[in-house]
């Protein structure tokens, strides 16, 4: 099977592409490094003939960045797709694209399943929401991928805190976190099943084991950054984009699971390597040596 991955410059779809290429698959790229400036009618031409499955890796899970561009978010989270599907619907090609529980409102006391209709209520979910309406109508061969919040969105947040000023974030939110290296995993399981011969069509959802407030995920990245856990001080309260967040964002993961044999990972265990792949890493072991000389020197 040829497999396209449509990506920008961010991790996934390096990490995707890594994983790939390990496998027995054809696999090919498509880079999209502005895609609220692509061409759609040349996008066509960028895909390859023989392509059998695009796997759509460009992944926005910030609805903050949606709200300030707007028509990025429109671009990224439904035009492109669109465009992608229709091509692939004239060539009779699958395709694999992400979304994010921020389609839902998130007023639902439980997780949500694959069948809870969307009701967002910002820019992201908005256009996510559109976009799985459409694919499902457009293109019968589509694997839509819900995720959790993702994990760089939040250690992004503590490394840009302001030294001595306080991270406001909420325990009113909760869900699930999911890091990179973690998704990219999922999505590469998913398409070796469709190598497989697996006509599992439709929409299914993923995040990481551990439902966790947005207040004590932060306090979990400052644990983790050494050398922060003085400068950065989260804070428990409301923050300004707090309007843009569903309460409740967790997902359930059953039917991947028992579709795919996809089990859920611990985000704990894929922090480290979040912080390693923002390059956060190289901020806690600066700061380690410099703890270590400076007691040498005392």
């Amino acid at each position: 099977m040829n497999v396209l991955v449509v990506h920008d410059y961010g991790p996934l779809g390096r990490l995707l592409m890594e994983r790939l290429r390990e496998t027995r698959l054809g696999v090919s790229s498509l880079l999209i490094s502005q895609p609220d400036e692509v061409d759609l009618v040349a996008l066509a031409r960028w895909v390859p003939a023989d392509t059998d499955l695009i796997v759509n890796a460009l992944w926005q899970g910030d609805p903050e960045l949606a709200e300030r561009e707007p028509e990025l978010a429109r671009q990224w989270n439904f035009s492109v797709p669109l465009a992608l599907a229709e091509y692939a619907r004239e060539r009779d090609i699958a395709l694999l694209q992400l979304s994010s529980s921020y389609i839902f409102d998130g007023r639902k006391q439980s997780a949500y399943i694959t069948s809870n209709p969307g009701n967002p209520f910002n820019q992201l979910g908005n256009w996510q929401w559109e976009c799985e309406q459409a694919l499902r109508v457009l293109l019968p061969r589509h694997l839509i991928l819900r995720t959790g919040w993702s994990l760089a969105r939040f250690v992004t947040k503590v490394l840009e805190a302001d030294a001595g000023q306080p991270l406001l974030l909420s325990s009113r939110c909760h869900g699930q976190p999911v890091p990179y290296r973690d998704l990219a995993r999922v999505m590469a399981a998913i398409v070796m099943q469709v190598d497989c011969g697996a006509e599992a069509w439709g929409t299914y959802q993923y995040a990481a084991a551990e439902d966790i407030s947005q207040y004590e995920l932060g306090l979990a990245i400052v644990q983790a950054l050494e050398e922060r856990r003085q400068a950065v001080h989260v804070v428990d309260e409301p923050p300004g984009w707090l309007k843009l967040e569903p309460q409740n964002a967790s997902l359930g993961c059953i039917k991947i699971r028992n579709t795919f044999g996809i089990k859920q990972l611990p985000w704990r265990t894929g922090l480290k390597a979040e912080l390693a792949l923002l390059g956060a890493d190289k901020l806690t072991d600066a700061a380690s040596r410099q703890s270590a000389s400076q007691s040498a020197s005392d």
